[in-house]
């Protein structure tokens, strides 16, 4: 897919710049607007994608993965046949039934009891067919209340859990979805993950799913592809490509360093990743733990406060620890205004190879007091594994679920 891309030369265009070119070239002006009068515009062929080449099976769920701007999106709309390609061509056996923006396919000023009707028109299903699966797309999109109300009134999540319900009740032979489902909540994503995964393997339908949530990718898809400058660098299994997509994105390595906000009751300050010769560290030789060295500030005295420390691997969390594993210490333990330094040896001789994330949360008397999970607040690091026995290999490449263990922390006032 190529597209030309507009290039201003000359920086800012004032409006007296475009009167004067009109009024020197009037007829240049019709012809090709006062920029390009002005010569202050180029153009640029941008191919969106390139030599993409790939085959769904019936029944296959197929991840799709990049970073923004690789194609992801571009690739979706022309499997939907929503814009042409500018060469090449797709073979499509089945019905497409495409979730790619929050309201694609909707009227505004329709209700949403009439844009199920208007959906399933467009899909070819008659309307007798629409009234049979009318109640299970309202029970599922749990939107019964403002079912007759305008759906320019809805919410964006109350848009996704109705045109997700659409998409997925209508008997699509071919499923399409786009990063949408971030918009709904944890319960509703759960939810459209379940469904997804009934319509695939139980109907023998075939999805394609763009996310990045590696962990659904991983725990929903059968095969994944990778796409970078909108080409495929790879298709394969899930585990293998996450890997690969993640090990190719910058990293925060070794040490972070987080600047303070003046509003967060307490916050981490310094994150940093050390041997047992006090050495900054990237990776860790299977067998052998890592330090983790933590440095956060408490900006009003809190009562009941605890730490804990969540490795991610792939997006899923594999190990968890909390400073103070008691009831009794997590109430008792008050921490009064000033900064802190706690060092904690992981674990990671009970993980496996591979790249690791590592994520700080704070709680107050076991209720989450500040979560930062969204911030950059996270350290990254990879395990190696150059270690001939195959017994060790075999036994952590087997291990999955989430590892709660208790370990030795240490935490000291720096005031």
């Amino acid at each position: 897919k190529k597209y030309n891309i507009t290039h201003q030369r000359g920086g800012y265009i004032a409006l007296r710049d475009v009167l004067m070119n009109v009024l020197k070239s009037p007829l240049s002006f019709l012809k090709s607007k006062a920029k390009q009068v002005a010569g202050m515009e180029t153009k640029e062929e941008f191919w969106a994608l390139k030599d993409i080449n790939f085959e769904v099976q019936k029944g296959e769920i197929i991840g799709i993965i990049g970073s923004n701007g690789a194609g992801k999106s571009t690739l979706l709309k022309i499997l939907s046949q929503i814009t042409p390609p500018t060469t090449g061509e797709i073979k499509i056996h089945g019905r497409v039934g495409s979730l790619l923006e929050v309201g694609t396919g909707f009227h505004p000023e329709l209700t949403g009891r009439e844009n199920v009707f208007l959906n399933g028109a467009i899909l070819g299903m008659t309307r007798s067919e629409m009234a049979k699966k009318f109640d299970a797309i309202v029970e599922f999109a749990g939107i019964e209340k403002f079912l007759d109300t305008p759906v320019k009134y809805y919410s964006s999540g109350m848009y996704v859990r109705l045109a997700f319900s659409v998409a997925a009740h209508l008997d699509p032979d071919i499923l399409i979805i786009d990063e949408v489902l971030a918009v709904g909540d944890a319960e509703f994503q759960k939810k459209c993950l379940g469904k997804m995964e009934e319509v695939a393997k139980g109907e023998s339908r075939s999805i394609l799913f763009v996310s990045h949530n590696m962990g659904a990718i991983q725990s929903l898809c059968n095969k994944c592809i990778l796409v970078q400058n909108g080409t495929i660098v790879k298709e394969g299994e899930p585990a293998e490509i996450i890997d690969l997509y993640l090990n190719s994105q910058e990293k925060n390595y070794c040490e972070v360093v987080i600047p303070r906000r003046k509003d967060a009751s307490v916050q981490v300050t310094k994150m940093r990743l050390e041997n047992n010769k006090g050495e900054l560290i990237s990776e860790i030789e299977l067998g052998y733990d890592g330090i983790l060295k933590i440095e956060y500030c408490v900006n009003k005295e809190i009562q009941a406060l605890n730490v804990e420390i969540t490795l991610f691997k792939t997006g899923i969390p594999v190990f968890c620890t909390v400073d103070s594993d008691e009831e009794e210490d997590i109430l008792t333990q008050t921490k009064q205004i000033g900064e802190y330094r706690s060092t904690v040896m992981l674990p990671t001789s009970l993980l496996k190879e591979g790249g690791y994330e590592i994520k700080i949360g704070f709680g107050d008397n076991r209720r989450r007091l500040d979560d930062i999970y969204n911030q950059k607040a996270s350290l990254e690091f990879d395990i190696r594994n150059s270690i001939d026995d195959l017994t060790q290999k075999s036994y952590r490449k087997d291990r999955v679920g989430l590892l709660y263990k208790k370990v030795k922390w240490e935490t000291e006032s720096k005031v």
